[in-house]
C-alpha cells in the first residue's frame, strides 16, 4: 500500500463499521459525525478503512470525505479512504478489469440495477477487493480485513526521533448481529470503541447500557432495548439469541476503559474526533503502561496526531505532574516534526531553553534537517570541501557547529563574528549513539538517554533561544520561529538578524513560492523590529537609541543599526527614532535645532562662533570658549561635511583654470598644487580603506570599500590623474597627458553628485540615475541590433568593397547612429545626390568612397526606392518604437522610485553620515595634518578611536542587563498589543464565533457517478 500506492504510513488507523444498508440519522448528528471523522483524519494523518460499498455507513463515510475535499484546498491533503470488498459482490465489477491494469480505474455507480449485489462508493480513494471465487456472498472480506487492521496496528512509524506504534479505533454507527460481532471482537483484542449514539439499532442498545454496572444488564433489559430500536426486525430474535446478544454487551461493558460513548450535546465532546482520540488516550492508561511512562506514552500519541488540543485537556491536568526534563525528546521531536502548538504547550508547561538546548540537542536537529532545505545543501557543501581540503572521504567529515557558523557568516555578512568557534579537541564528549539513528519508542531506546548522557555538561551556546531561532528561521518555519522569538531576549537584534538570513536564502532559492514566503516571513521580522522598537522609544529615547548601537555579543558582536544596513531594511532605517539619532550624530555635539545658515556663516566668518550665534547640546561648551569651542564645532559631521564640500569646489576651479590657462611644459605653482592635493585625497583614500574599527581584516575591508560605488569612482578618477600625470610629466607625450587629464576632470565633476545624497530631494533622483544607467545598458542591446542590421545593409548596397576600417566603421555604426537623431545621409537618394563630395576609388583619406552610380551621367546606379524605404522603416523602430520604449522604462523606474523616496533617502544618508562622522576634521589638502596626527595616535601611542564609539558601543554587563530587560518588558507589551488588534479584527471575531458554536457546514453534493481509483487484489 505505501509502496504500490505511494500512501504515507498513518498515525492512525480509523476502522469504520456499522449498518451495510442505507439509515436514517438526525441531520445534526450526520454532520457533526461527518466533520469530525473527516477532522481526526486530516489532522492526525489516519488512514479510514470501511467495507467500500455506496451504502449505510460506508456511504456516510464517503459523503463526509467528499464534503472535504468540495470545501478544501489543494495543500490541505486529500484523506485515505480504503475499502476492503467482497469482488463477488460487486456490481459491474466486470468494467474494472483491464487486460493492462487501469488506474485509476473507471466506474460508473448502477444503484437501480445492482439487485442483490452492491456498488462501490466512488468518494472513496482506494479499494482493495477480496475474491475467493464466490458470487453475491457477503463477509468474504472480513478475514482478510481483520488480519489488515492488525497487522497496520503492529507497525511503528517514526517522526522527529519518536517512533509509536500505530493506534486503532474502531467507530459504530448503527449495525446489527454483524456490528455487535465486530464490536465484541475488537473490544476482546484490545481495539477500543467509539459508539455514536442516535445512530440507531445496536450502537443505540450499547449506548443505552454502557454506563450501567454489569449486574445491571439483564436479558429483560436487552429484550426491552432491541424491542426499542430494532422494533419489526424483533420478532425474529429467538430466546437463545438473546442471552447471547446479553453476555456479549455484559463482555463489552465489563471493560469500560475500551469503550466509548459519543453522545450529542456532551460537554467536553463537542465532535466526534473529541471521542476517538479521547478513547484512545483512556485505552492506552490500561495496556501496560504506569505511572510517568503511562503519560509519555500519551503524550507521544498526541503529539504523533498534531493534537494539542487533546494534550491540553488530556494530558496536561492535575493528575500528572512534568518534570522540564521529561518533556525534551517530545520537545525535539515536535522541533523536527514542525509542531508549533506543542513547542508552545511545552513551553508554557516549564521546558527550559537553557536546560534543553546542549551541544548534542543543536547538532541533532542540525542533522535531521529536511533533504530539500536550502541550508541543509549549503551545509553539506561546506562540509565536502572540508573533505575535499583534508584528502579524506567524505563519509570521515561529520556536522559540527563550527560547519553551521560558517554557512551563517556568508549570510549574516562578513562584519559578524562568527557564532560558534571551532572546539578545541576533548571541549565535549562525543554522542556514543550515532544521532541519526535514534529512536524513541516505549520499549526501546529513548532519546531521553541523550540528556542523560549530557547532563552535566556546560551549555554550549551562550543564547539557546537564538540557536533555536536560527534553526527554525533557516527553515523558514514562521509559527515556528515566531513563537521562539518570543522567548528571545536581545528581540530587535534577533528580529533584524533573522531578516537579513531569510532575504539572503531567498537570493538563493530556486523555488519561487518558498523565495517568496522568505521575503514575507522577512517583512515581518523586519515589523517585529520596527514595532518593539517603537515602544521603547515611545516609553525612553535615549535607551532606544542605546539599543541601536549596542554591541551585540550574541549575534556575533554586531549592532541592531548594522544588522539593519546589512539586511537593507529600509523601513527600519527609516523609523523616525533611529532617523533622530542619524541627525544627532551628524550634528555633533551641536543642537540640531542650529540652522544651516548659522553653521556655514560661522565657517566664513570664524570668529562669530564665540558670539553665541550657535548652540551646543552640552551646558559646558555653552559657557566655554576657546579651543573647545573650536573643536566641538569643526569636529561636528555636518561642518566637516561643508568644509569638504567648498574644498572640493576649489579644487575643481584650480583644476580646470590649469588645463585652460595654465598647461605648461614645466609645471607651475597651481598645478604643483593640484598634486599636493591629490596626494591628500590619495591618503585619505587609503585611510579608508585601512580604517578597520571593528577588526574585521583587510579582505574584508577591501571588499567594504569596493562595494561602494564612489569610492569606485574615485580609485578611477585617481588611477586616471596618474597615467595622466605620468604622460604630461614627458615631453614627448605633454598633449596626450593633457587630453588624459581633460577626462579626468570629468569623473572628479561626477563625483559631485555624492554630495546630493545629503538632500532629502535630489537624494533619491541620484537612485533614479543610477538605475536609469542599467536601463540605458540593456536598452544599447536591442538599439544595436537595428543600428548594425540598418548599417551594413545600407553600406553594402551603397558602397563596393570598401576597405577602409575607419570609413567602414563610420558608415555603419556612426552614420546610422547619427541618422537616429536626424541627420539623413544626402547619398541616400538621388536628390541631393553629388560625386564631388566623395571620393571614386575610396583614395582620398577625408572623403568616403562613393556609392555605386554612373560616372557619365553622375547619377545614381543603386536601387533608391530600396535604401529610401529601409531608411524608412530603420526610423520607425528606432525613432518611434525604441525611444518611446526607453521613455517608458525610464518612466517606469521613476515612479517605482519615487513611491519609496523618504525611505531611500532615510537609508542612503547613513552611509554619508558614517563617512563623514569617522573622517577627520580639515578638508584636503590640510588633512595631510590630520593624517599625521592619526598615525602618531594610532601607530605610536595605540590610542583607541573614541568617535567610533557613538555608533557601535559595548556596554558594561550591568548596564548591559538591564537594558536588556527593559527591552523584553517592552516587547512583552508590544506582543499584547498584537494579539489584541489580531482578536479585534472583524474576520478573526467571526472564526472564533464560527469555533465556539461549531455550526454545520452546509455543502454540494457530488454526483452519484464518476471515476473511482480502485485496485483489485486477490486475498
Amino acid at each position: 500500500m505505501t509502496q504500490h500506492w505511494g500512501l504515507d504510513v498513518p498515525n492512525l488507523l480509523i476502522s469504520v463499521t456499522g449498518g451495510a444498508k442505507n439509515f436514517n440519522m438526525k441531520l445534526r448528528l450526520k454532520s457533526i459525525f461527518r466533520r469530525g471523522l473527516v477532522k481526526v483524519a486530516q489532522t492526525t494523518g489516519a488512514w479510514i478503512i470501511t467495507g467500500g460499498s455506496h451504502a449505510g455507513v460506508m456511504k456516510q463515510v464517503g459523503e463526509a470525505v467528499r464534503d472535504f475535499s468540495l470545501s478544501s484546498s489543494y495543500k490541505e491533503g486529500e484523506v485515505i479512504t480504503i475499502g476492503v470488498a467482497t469482488w463477488g459482490t460487486i456490481h459491474n465489477r466486470e468494467g474494472l478489469v483491464h487486460p493492462m491494469g487501469g488506474f485509476p480505474a473507471e466506474y460508473l455507480l448502477d444503484e437501480e440495477g445492482q439487485g442483490n449485489l452492491t456498488c462501490l462508493d466512488s468518494n472513496h480513494s482506494h479499494f482493495i477487493l477480496v475474491d475467493d471465487g464466490t458470487h453475491g456472498q457477503y463477509g468474504v472480506e472480513i478475514s482478510l480485513r481483520t488480519k489488515l487492521e492488525k497487522f497496520i496496528s503492529e507497525q511503528t512509524k517514526e517522526r522527529g526521533g519518536v517512533a509509536i506504534k500505530i493506534p486503532i479505533v474502531c467507530v459504530v454507527l448503527e449495525g446489527g448481529p454483524g456490528t455487535l460481532h465486530t464490536i465484541y471482537n475488537a473490544i476482546t483484542n484490545g481495539t477500543p470503541c467509539v459508539i455514536v449514539e442516535g445512530s440507531g439499532r445496536v450502537a443505540d442498545v450499547i449506548a443505552q447500557v454502557a454506563a450501567l454496572p454489569v449486574s445491571e444488564i439483564t436479558i429483560s433489559l436487552i429484550q426491552q432495548k432491541l424491542s426499542m430500536f430494532f422494533q419489526e426486525m424483533f420478532e425474529t430474535f429467538t430466546e437463545s439469541r438473546i442471552i447471547e446478544w446479553t453476555k456479549k454487551i455484559q463482555d463489552i461493558v465489563r471493560r469500560r476503559q475500551l469503550l466509548t460513548v459519543f453522545r450529542e450535546g456532551k460537554d467536553g465532546q463537542q465532535d466526534v474526533d473529541v471521542a476517538i482520540l479521547q478513547a484512545l488516550l483512556k485505552a492506552s492508561r490500561s495496556q501496560d503502561h504506569f505511572g510517568h511512562e503511562n503519560w509519555d506514552h500519551q503524550l507521544k500519541l498526541a503529539v504523533a496526531w498534531n493534537r494539542v488540543d487533546i494534550a491540553h485537556s488530556e494530558i496536561f491536568t492535575d493528575e500528572w505532574q512534568w518534570k522540564p526534563s521529561d518533556l525534551h525528546p517530545t520537545m525535539t521531536a515536535a522541533l523536527i516534526s514542525n509542531k508549533p502548538e506543542f513547542v508552545k504547550l511545552f513551553l508554557e508547561n516549564g521546558v527550559r531553553l537553557k536546560e534543553f538546548v546542549t551541544w548534542d540537542t543543536l547538532l541533532y536537529l542540525y542533522e535531521n534537517l529536511e533533504p530539500s532545505c536550502l541550508f541543509h545543501c549549503k551545509l553539506q557543501k561546506v562540509l565536502a570541501e572540508e573533505s575535499e581540503r583534508l584528502a579524506c572521504p567524505p563519509a570521515a567529515s561529520r556536522l559540527q557547529m563550527h560547519h553551521v557558523a560558517q554557512v551563517l557568516r556568508e549570510l549574516l555578512g562578513d562584519s559578524t563574528q562568527p557564532l560558534y568557534p571551532r572546539p578545541r579537541h576533548g571541549d565535549r564528549p562525543r554522542l556514543s549513539l550515532p544521532v541519526p539513528h535514534i529512536k524513541i519508542n516505549v520499549q526501546g531506546v529513548s532519546l531521553r538517554s541523550l540528556y542523560k548522557r549530557s547532563t552535566g555538561h556546560i551549555t554550549f551556546t551562550m543564547d539557546p533561544v537564538r540557536d533555536l531561532l536560527i534553526w527554525a528561521i533557516v527553515q523558514n518555519r514562521q509559527e515556528l520561529a515566531g513563537i521562539i522569538w518570543a522567548q528571545s531576549q536581545d528581540c530587535i537584534a534577533a528580529a533584524l538578524a533573522c531578516s537579513k538570513i531569510l532575504k539572503e536564502l531567498s537570493k538563493e532559492e530556486e523555488d519561487t513560492d518558498s523565495s517568496e514566503e522568505m521575503l514575507a516571513l522577512a517583512d515581518e521580522f523586519e515589523h517585529r523590529a520596527i514595532g518593539v522598537f517603537t515602544e521603547c522609544y515611545r516609553k525612553d529615547e535615549e535607551r532606544a537609541q542605546k539599543l541601536l548601537v549596542r554591541v551585540s555579543e550574541a549575534w556575533g558582536k554586531t549592532t541592531c543599526l548594522q544588522l539593519a544596513l546589512e539586511a537593507k531594511d529600509m523601513k527600519f532605517v527609516s523609523h523616525g527614532g533611529i532617523q533622530a539619532f542619524l541627525t544627532k550624530v551628524w550634528w555633533g555635539q551641536l543642537c540640531v535645532d542650529n540652522g544651516l545658515w548659522r553653521v556655514i556663516l560661522c565657517m566664513l566668518a570664524f570668529p562669530l562662533l564665540f558670539t553665541g550665534l550657535i548652540s551646543f547640546r552640552e551646558k559646558r561648551l555653552q559657557a566655554v570658549g576657546g579651543p573647545a569651542r573650536a573643536r566641538a564645532f569643526f569636529s561636528a559631521p555636518v561642518v566637516i561635511f561643508h568644509v569638504n564640500i567648498l574644498s572640493y569646489f576649489a579644487f575643481l576651479c584650480l583644476f580646470a583654470y590649469v588645463l585652460m590657462v595654465d598647461f605648461q611644459p614645466t609645471p607651475s605653482c597651481c598645478e604643483c598644487l593640484i598634486y599636493l592635493w591629490l596626494f591628500s585625497l590619495v591618503c585619505e583614500e587609503t585611510r579608508q580603506l585601512f580604517y578597520d574599527p571593528d577588526e574585521c581584516g583587510l579582505m574584508k575591508m577591501a571588499s567594504l570599500y569596493f562595494s561602494d560605488f564612489w569610492n569606485k569612482l574615485d580609485v578611477g578618477a585617481i588611477l586616471l590623474f596618474i597615467a595622466g600625470l605620468t604622460c604630461r610629466l614627458i615631453p614627448a607625450t605633454l598633449y596626450p597627458g593633457r587630453v588624459i587629464l581633460s577626462l579626468d576632470f570629468i569623473i572628479f565633476c561626477l563625483r559631485l553628485m555624492h554630495i546630493f545624497t545629503v538632500s532629502k530631494t535630489l537624494g533619491p533622483k541620484i537612485i533614479i540615475v543610477k538605475r536609469m544607467m542599467k536601463d540605458v545598458f540593456f536598452f544599447l542591446f536591442l538599439l544595436a541590433v537595428w543600428v548594425v542590421s540598418f548599417g551594413v545593409a545600407k553600406q553594402a548596397i551603397l558602397i563596393h568593397n570598401e576597405n577602409r576600417v575607419d570609413w567602414i566603421f563610420r558608415g555603419v555604426v556612426y552614420h546610422s547612429y547619427l541618422t537616429i537623431f536626424g541627420q539623413i545621409p544626402a547619398y541616400i537618394d538621388g536628390v541631393n545626390f553629388n560625386m564631388d563630395q566623395c571620393s571614386p576609388n575610396g583614395t582620398d583619406p577625408y572623403k568616403p568612397k562613393c556609392p555605386e552610380s554612373d560616372e557619365t551621367r553622375q547619377v545614381p546606379a543603386f536601387p533608391q526606392w530600396l535604401t529610401v524605404l529601409l531608411l524608412c522603416l530603420y526610423l520607425l523602430f528606432t525613432n518611434i518604437l525604441l525611444l518611446n520604449l526607453l521613455i517608458a522604462m525610464f518612466n517606469y523606474t521613476f515612479q517605482e522610485v519615487q513611491e519609496h523616496t523618504d525611505q531611500i533617502w532615510k537609508f542612503q544618508r547613513h552611509d554619508l553620515i558614517e563617512e563623514y562622522h569617522g573622517r577627520p576634521p580639515a578638508p584636503p589638502p590640510f588633512i595631510l595634518l590630520s593624517h599625521l596626527q592619526l598615525l602618531i595616535k594610532r601607530v605610536v601611542l595605540k590610542i583607541p578611536a573614541k568617535r567610533h564609539r557613538q555608533l557601535k558601543n559595548k556596554l558594561e554587563k550591568n548596564e548591559e542587563a538591564a537594558l536588556l530587560s527593559w527591552e523584553i518588558y517592552l516587547k512583552e507589551n508590544y506582543l499584547q498589543n498584537q494579539q489584541y488588534q489580531h482578536h479585534q479584527r472583524p474576520e478573526q471575531k467571526i472564526q472564533d464565533i464560527s469555533e465556539k458554536y461549531g455550526g454545520p457546514t452546509a455543502l454540494g453534493g457530488r454526483g452519484t457517478s464518476g471515476p473511482c481509483p480502485v485496485s483489485p487484489q486477490a486475498p
